[in-house]
């Protein structure tokens, strides 16, 4: 495990990719997951890469949405069971900068970043693409309605203990 220097030398906390095309499935399964592995009591981090710029994460009128508008160039948003902050960018962040943010959780999920060198859940659909785009490297199993030999598990998309278990296993179970 790595030392996380901001952390008291406490181990990084993990990260795992979900990969895969759009429309295969990604964030389905996702949400399957993350309610399995909260069940199970772990904290979790979510991170969705959305390629497009310019969304929007408040609702236009709301008086942070006009902080923002006047020339903000972050907004932090608080009350008593919730914050939420969001900042204007010059360039995108790397997986890594988003993540040294991040505490208190067991496990961070990440949707996307292919490109980001961590171990990734490849998720791939028969009906949208037969193609492959995750690093063999970093891929440590393959959620698919396809059988492709690819060294690393193969999952069906419903089984979702099984994956879960995958995910203790590698990153979970030896934080403990």
């Amino acid at each position: 495990m790595t030392e996380d220097p901001d952390n008291n030398n406490q181990a990084a906390t993990p990260v795992l990719t979900v990969i895969g095309k759009s429309k295969s499935g990604k964030t389905t399964l996702l949400e399957k997951l993350i309610k399995e592995l909260s069940g199970r009591g772990y904290r979790l981090a979510t991170v969705k890469r959305h390629a497009h710029p310019g969304f929007e994460i408040d609702v236009p009128g709301k008086d942070s949405w006009r902080f923002a508008q006047a020339g903000s160039q972050q907004v932090i948003i608080a009350s008593p069971d919730k914050f939420a902050a969001y900042r204007k960018l010059d360039q995108e962040l790397s997986l890594d900068e988003i993540v040294a943010g991040i505490k208190g959780a067991d496990l961070i999920l990440a949707e996307g970043y292919k490109q980001a060198n961590k171990p990734s859940l490849e998720v791939l659909r028969a009906a949208n693409s037969a193609e492959l785009i995750g690093s063999p490297e970093q891929r440590i199993a393959l959620v698919s309605d396809l059988r492709l030999e690819v060294g690393v598990p193969h999952f069906e998309f419903d089984d979702i203990q099984g994956i879960v278990g995958l995910i203790e296993k590698h990153f979970l179970l030896s934080r403990k």
